[in-house]
């Protein structure tokens, strides 16, 4: 009995700590959460993703809520670049550049 609560609590404390140090892996597996498109304004510098320029960016979804998305770019985006990103949480599937006409 002890032995499978202690196995329970490691895995509750995996879970958490993936949750935690790694939002964007622990969303891009969770069956719970749906793919949507988040319409942002890039602003702000880049930081550096192993040669890669990653963007953490709040913007909105079709229907008017706020959610913050992650992704990296392999060429920095001009501050004020629209970018329509298929987000599954905080984790980005891919983006697109579009035009102002094109934002909700």
């Amino acid at each position: 009995m002890k032995k499978t609560i202690s196995v329970c609590l490691v895995l509750v404390i995996a879970i958490a700590s993936l949750y935690f140090f790694s939002r964007e892996t622990f969303d891009r597996f969770n069956p719970l959460l749906t793919e949507e498109y988040v319409f942002v304004e890039v602003q702000g510098e880049p930081t550096d993703d192993d040669g890669r320029y990653k963007y953490d960016l709040e913007g909105v979804n079709e229907g008017g809520e706020t959610k913050r998305v992650v992704f990296s770019a392999s060429t920095r985006l001009d501050p004020g670049t629209f970018v329509r990103v298929l987000a599954k949480g905080r984790y980005s599937k891919q983006y697109e550049l579009i035009n102002e006409s094109e934002m909700p």
